[in-house]
């Protein structure tokens, strides 16, 4: 994809994403905003104080500066605004974010969109939701060491989407166990720790 113009990313995976793009553009002439933690996405004030000043700084060939976040905070936004609707000279921002619904519509309304998310294939959860025992979870853990945020949040949704193929109800104590779950995901506690916790408690229903 070339990239002209300021634009909006929406996408299904900001990293992979943000590699595609960085592959297209000159590594002297871009810049990458984000959050600098490892596992967190929210693109805060002190990224957008540093996109603007990133900004002024003269260039003579075209620079692109990608702001990367799952989250736009309204401060970072609002600050961004001015900048984005006028950039200075050969300055082209790149915005990539998962959520069309987190950009406010004074941001939205200015810059063309590209709507790259595509629809996940939900896969059968891998082991049997009805007849698992201690040593199925035992050996599901033991295969699934090394797994990220985005596998467990995936992992989570098959959970459920197989049980409602299968017509499993779970009781409100359960439901609850699985919003805690993708709670815990986003707040980057350890993906084997949530889902022996998770599992444990299904474990438990019958």
């Amino acid at each position: 994809m070339t990239l002209k113009t300021s634009t909006i990313l929406i996408v299904n995976d900001i990293e992979e994403s943000l590699k595609d793009v960085s592959a297209t553009l000159p590594k002297h002439d871009t810049r990458i905003i984000r959050h600098e933690d490892e596992g967190k996405y929210d693109f805060l004030i002190a990224h957008a104080k540093l996109a603007i000043r990133e900004a002024y700084i003269a260039t003579e060939s075209t620079k692109y500066i990608i702001l990367c976040g799952s989250s736009f905070t309204i401060e970072a936004q609002n600050s961004l605004l001015k900048i984005l609707e006028e950039p200075p000279k050969n300055i082209i921002f790149i915005m990539i974010t998962n959520s069309k619904s987190g950009i406010l519509k004074t941001i939205f309304s200015r810059l063309p969109h590209h709507y790259l998310k595509t629809t996940k294939i939900r896969q059968k959860f891998p082991i049997d939701i009805k007849t698992f025992e201690l040593k199925d979870v035992y050996q599901f853990l033991k295969q699934n060491q090394r797994l990220n945020k985005q596998d467990t949040k995936d992992l989570i949704e098959s959970l459920l989407h197989t049980a409602s193929i299968q017509k499993i109800k779970f009781s409100t104590k359960e439901l609850d166990a699985f919003a805690t779950a993708m709670k815990l995901c986003e707040l980057n506690s350890r993906p084997i720790n949530i889902l022996t916790t998770l599992l444990l408690t299904l474990m438990r229903r019958r």
